[in-house]
């Protein structure tokens, strides 16, 4: 695959923005496919981004693995399976746009739902299996076809109240486990991982550490209430680009 230098610019600030996002920065990762997207095409790219997401997932367990809430991570981690299966058996039929505009609809909603929960703390959360099945399927489903199930775990972790350094310590293992359970799909049923878009990966990885340790430093700066209506109002941002996109 022969990139232009333009092209390797806009997988580069990709990848480095992936880096910012494993470390603990959430509700971008829409950024980061709709520029993989553009450079590889839609669903070359889900195999560029599979293996820079693998190592991205390992840098972020090395880091933050003492934080993870294991009893919340096997909650949602069955139902995402289940999800993951889903996506690759409707992933090459289902029309993008219905999949894209009905994903953005239902983020847009539950964010908005979210928002009026936190409007008074004492408001009875969902804790029930219904809760944590639906985000899982979503997240599952939406992982395998577009890499985007960050905004349904994303509102999971936050109706469950986690902490800043939880949150991201829960997430980190719970992708960590999700995107290996993926990546032979990939390989073997879809074919977008193969030696090409792993060459590729490994020029794009310098990118990837160093967007991890801004990612880092800026969330060590974000208090835990500001985490919270920051993820929010990017995933929210995130769903908006999803519909247009």
């Amino acid at each position: 695959m022969e990139l232009t230098t333009y092209q390797w610019g806009l997988a580069l600030l990709a990848t480095f923005i992936l880096g910012i996002s494993k470390a603990g920065i959430k509700g971008i990762s829409v950024i980061i496919v709709a520029i993989m997207a553009w450079v590889f095409g839609s669903k070359s790219s889900t195999g560029v981004l599979m293996p820079l997401l693998n190592m991205a997932d390992l840098i972020a367990v090395f880091y933050y693995s003492r934080h993870a809430n294991w009893k919340l991570l096997w909650r949602l981690l069955p139902w995402m399976a289940i999800g993951v299966l889903f996506g690759v058996y409707l992933g090459k039929d289902l029309p993008e746009d219905v999949f894209k505009q009905g994903m953005a609809i239902i983020i847009l909603l539950t964010v908005v739902m979210m928002f009026w929960w936190d409007r008074d703390p004492n408001r009875k959360i969902p804790n029930n299996i219904y809760f944590a099945g639906g985000m899982g399927l979503a997240a599952g489903f939406t992982t395998m076809i577009g890499n985007l199930a960050g905004a349904f775990s994303n509102i999971f972790f936050l109706a469950m109240r986690l902490p800043k350094n939880e949150f991201i310590g829960t997430a980190a293992w719970l992708f960590f486990i999700i995107n290996l359970f993926k990546l032979p799909f990939h390989i073997l049923v879809w074919k977008t991982v193969n030696w090409q878009s792993v060459l590729i990966n490994i020029k794009l990885l310098p990118a990837l550490v160093i967007g991890f340790v801004v990612g880092i430093f800026l969330v060590k700066k974000i208090k835990d209430n500001t985490y919270r209506y920051m993820i929010l109002i990017l995933t929210a941002l995130g769903a908006i680009a999803i519909f247009f996109r």
